[in-house]
C-alpha cells in the first residue's frame, strides 16, 4: 500500500509540473520578470556566446525584441544553451519561454511535440560547397565527386535525389555531424559538402578560404527557420508572432531604430497604428500599447536585425535573397496592425 501511495505522489507531482509549463507563459514571463530563450551557442551569425558570456546573433535578437515588447527593455533575456538540431523537450518541460530556433518549419514539428513555430524569421536553402579546383561554377557540371553529408539527414536524402535526377554520378561520404564533414572535406576524402547554404557561408568565413571554395548557386530546398512555443498558449504566441510582424512592418514603413523617435510625428495612420499612437493595440496582446515602438527602440527593425547579424554590416554578408521584403521581391511580409 505503500508503495502505491509512493507511485500515485510521483504521479500527481508529475502532473502538477506539466500543468505548471502548460500554464499561461505571459502571465508566468510578468511575474518573473524574465524571457527565458533557449539558444544554440556557435552557430555564427545566428547565436553566439562571447567569451564574457555575452550573446549575440540574429536568433538571439529575436528573443531580445520579445523582451522588449512585453517590458519596454531588450535586456530582460536569461539565454539557455541547448546543443543539437531538434531541442522541443526543455520547451515542452517549461524550463524556457522561447525557443530560438530548433529545426526547419514541417508538419510532423507542428503536429507531434507538443510546440508551435510562430513564424518564418529566416529562409535557407540546402546547398552545395566545392573547391575551386573543381572547375564547376554551377551544380549541373558535378561529374564522378564524392559527397560528404550527415548520415540519415534530410540533406542526405535530398542531396541523393537531386544527383540521380540530374544523372550525376558520385561516391558517398556520409558521417554522423556537420563537424565530421568539414574535417573530412578539409583531408580530401570529399569534394563536396551539402548544408544549409547559411552554415556553409559561415564555414566558408571561419575553416576554409573564400577565394579557394564556391558555394554553387543551386538551392535544393527552401526551408523556412523560426522560434516555437508550446502548444495551447495562445496569448504567448501572439505576443511572439506580432513581435516578428512589427519588426517586418517597421522596416516596411521606413521605421527604425534611428528614427523611430521622430516618426511619432508621422501623419500616416499605418506609422501611427503601429507606433501606439493611435488605437489599442497592445492591450488584446496583454502588453503596453508602446509594444512595437519599444521594440524597434529596443533592436531596431528587421533589416537592422539582418544587416549586423547576417547582412552587409557583419563578417558572413549574406545577401537577403529570399529574406528580403516582399515589396523587393523577397518573402518577408507580415499582416497590418489595424
Amino acid at each position: 500500500m505503500n508503495g502505491l501511495r509512493t507511485i500515485l505522489a510521483g504521479l500527481l507531482t508529475a502532473l502538477v509540473l506539466v500543468s505548471s509549463a502548460q500554464a499561461d507563459t505571459l502571465d508566468n514571463v510578468l511575474e518573473t520578470g524574465i524571457v527565458r530563450c533557449g539558444a544554440a551557442e556557435g552557430h555564427r551569425g545566428f547565436s553566439e556566446k562571447s567569451a564574457d558570456g555575452f550573446w549575440k546573433g540574429f536568433d538571439v535578437d529575436i528573443c531580445r525584441a520579445v523582451s522588449a515588447a512585453v517590458f519596454g527593455v531588450a535586456n530582460r533575456v536569461d539565454f539557455t544553451e541547448y546543443p543539437g538540431p531538434n531541442r522541443v523537450a526543455p520547451l515542452q518541460s517549461g524550463e524556457v519561454d522561447i525557443m530560438a530556433r530548433s529545426a526547419y518549419w514541417t508538419m510532423s514539428r507542428d503536429t507531434q511535440f507538443g510546440v508551435q513555430n510562430v513564424v518564418a524569421t529566416y529562409f535557407d536553402g540546402q546547398a552545395l560547397l566545392v573547391p575551386e579546383t573543381l572547375g564547376v561554377v554551377s551544380a549541373i557540371q558535378l561529374q564522378d565527386v564524392t559527397v560528404c553529408a550527415v548520415r540519415g539527414s534530410i540533406e542526405q536524402d535530398r542531396v541523393e535525389r537531386y544527383l540521380f535526377g540530374q544523372q550525376i554520378a558520385y561516391q558517398e561520404a556520409y558521417y554522423e555531424a556537420f563537424d565530421d564533414l568539414v574535417v573530412a572535406y578539409k583531408a580530401g576524402l570529399c569534394n563536396v559538402i551539402t548544408a544549409p547554404a547559411s552554415e556553409l557561408q559561415a564555414l566558408l568565413d571561419k575553416d576554409l578560404s573564400a577565394s579557394e571554395n564556391r558555394i554553387l548557386p543551386e538551392r535544393l530546398s527552401l526551408d523556412a527557420w523560426g522560434p516555437i512555443v508550446r502548444n495551447n498558449d495562445d496569448r504567448w504566441q501572439n505576443v511572439v508572432r506580432w513581435t516578428i510582424f512589427a519588426l517586418i512592418n517597421a522596416e516596411e514603413l521606413g521605421i527604425s531604430s534611428q528614427n523611430v523617435d521622430t516618426m511619432t510625428e508621422s501623419k500616416n495612420p499605418k506609422v501611427r497604428r503601429l507606433l501606439g499612437l493611435d488605437g489599442k493595440f497592445g492591450a488584446p496582446l496583454g502588453i503596453p500599447d508602446t509594444w512595437a515602438r519599444d521594440i524597434i527602440r529596443g533592436v531596431g527593425n528587421y533589416g537592422e536585425i539582418y544587416g549586423r547579424n547576417l547582412g552587409r554590416d557583419s563578417d558572413l554578408a549574406l545577401a537577403r535573397g529570399k529574406n528580403e521584403l516582399w515589396t523587393r521581391g523577397g518573402l518577408m511580409y507580415a499582416p497590418p496592425v489595424r
